[in-house]
């Protein structure tokens, strides 16, 4: 296998990648590829997660801070968003401090787009998250004004 099948035709790559790891034929592997793929998939996973957090957050402060205009969409996001964020965990558990470790810059984002969606400026809502990761994935907690 050549770098060149990666380039010209991805899936089939993939697919002679696994037959030849399968094999063990760990000579035929495109290693550089294979090696470039395999990161990529642990930084796909970790956007993931930050992006879902950022929504999750973002409607978990619409929620909070205008109950009146809540509705049954924010409720479907609220509830799609941590099924997605458990997915991912459940998949990779490891990645469940990476989780804590963006609260911090994924809050922040949620609060500007929170700001934006609601009309409300940036400095009504906390400038630290109010929510546990324990409440954020919590599929029973919704806040409260």
């Amino acid at each position: 296998m050549t770098p060149a099948l990666y380039d010209a035709d991805f899936n089939l790559w993939i697919e002679e990648t696994a037959k030849s790891l399968k094999a063990g034929n760990f000579g035929a592997l495109d290693l550089e590829n294979l090696i470039e793929e395999i990161e990529a998939m642990g930084r796909s996973d970790k956007r993931e997660i930050k992006t879902r957090l950022i929504v999750l957050l973002m409607h978990l402060l619409k929620c909070q801070y205008q109950p009146q205009k809540q509705t049954a969409s924010w409720i479907a996001t609220i509830n799609e968003q941590r099924r997605q964020i458990k997915a991912v965990l459940k998949d990779s558990p490891s990645l469940k401090p990476y989780l804590q470790q963006e609260l911090g810059d994924g809050y922040e984002d949620a609060r500007k787009d929170a700001a934006k969606e609601t009309g409300l400026p940036v400095a009504a809502f906390p400038p630290e998250c109010p929510f546990t990761q324990e409440q954020i994935l919590d599929p029973d907690y919704f806040p409260m004004a």
